[in-house]
């Protein structure tokens, strides 16, 4: 369940697109977006816009919407760069207002099965947090996301991976089964989250309790690991707050157990 209320999600999702658009804003269309090669910057657009509007209609029908494909001649994109800033808030507005007309405990249809209207407020923030990452390398633009932010796409992250029916959607998750292996994700001055392999899935609990492996860093660049988006290891330089700059992002223990985990996770 969520962690922050429909208000603070709502809020996320507007900044964290707004935080998108600016990332995008003049960027060149045939940028190719280092972090997804097999996109161009265009196409990252097109994704969030897309994928914002489909999670509106999939909250407004209760029911399956085939996905719209970013990479396909899609109309109602805009071509020009100055368009897509209009284009992506008008995107997330739609989507918060089919939740807020449906009401939030109303039932949509979803990959993992049926779910709460708000869990796609939820699941579009996560989605539209990591692209702004990957929009921000792709332009040179900074990247910020709040603190309260940054926890709930992980632990969002954690909870669609430990769903039972999250192997199914995703068939790669079984290679994430184990025998008890501990990995522990710990920001600084915060607590964490540890996950569990266990034979039958995948448990995961916050704490900074003893674990095979250990990531530390600041919160938004374990958040970036876990998606991803920044490598694990040392990394020197100046800690920034909730800025990724060059930080120190440690890790400590069975690097080859993290290595495994982040080659089939599904952040």
């Amino acid at each position: 369940m969520p962690g922050l209320d429909l208000g603070r999600l709502v809020e996320g999702l507007r900044e964290q697109t707004e935080g998108f658009a600016q990332a995008v804003a003049g960027g060149d269309p045939e940028a190719v977006v280092p972090t997804c090669p097999e996109w161009r910057l265009r196409t990252l657009v097109a994704h969030i816009g897309l994928a914002d509007r489909w999670a509106a209609e999939l909250v407004r029908t209760g029911r399956p919407v085939p996905a719209p494909d970013p990479a396909a001649a899609n109309p109602g994109v805009p071509g020009v760069p100055g368009e897509w800033g209009a284009w992506l808030r008008a995107g997330a507005d739609e989507l918060v207002g089919a939740v807020r007309e449906a009401g939030e405990g109303s039932q949509a249809w979803s990959f993992f099965g049926t779910v709460p209207a708000a869990f796609w407020v939820r699941r579009m923030l996560s989605e539209t947090a990591i692209h702004h990452c990957d929009a921000a390398l792709t332009t040179g633009a900074a990247f910020r996301i709040a603190g309260d932010l940054a926890a709930e796409v992980i632990t969002e992250g954690m909870e669609l991976m430990a769903d039972p029916r999250a192997e199914t959607a995703v068939p790669k998750l079984a290679l994430l089964r184990g025998a008890g292996e501990r990995l522990a994700f710990r920001p600084y001055g915060m607590e964490g989250w540890v996950i569990t392999r266990l034979p039958e899935g995948l448990r995961w609990e916050r704490g900074n309790g003893p674990a095979d492996v250990v990531v530390s860093g600041t919160l938004t660049e374990v958040m970036l690991v876990l998606a991803r988006r920044r490598p694990p290891g040392e990394v020197t330089g100046e800690v920034t707050g909730e800025v990724t700059g060059e930080v120190t992002v440690e890790v400590t223990g069975d690097r080859a157990l993290l290595e495994h985990w982040l080659e089939h996770t599904l952040m």
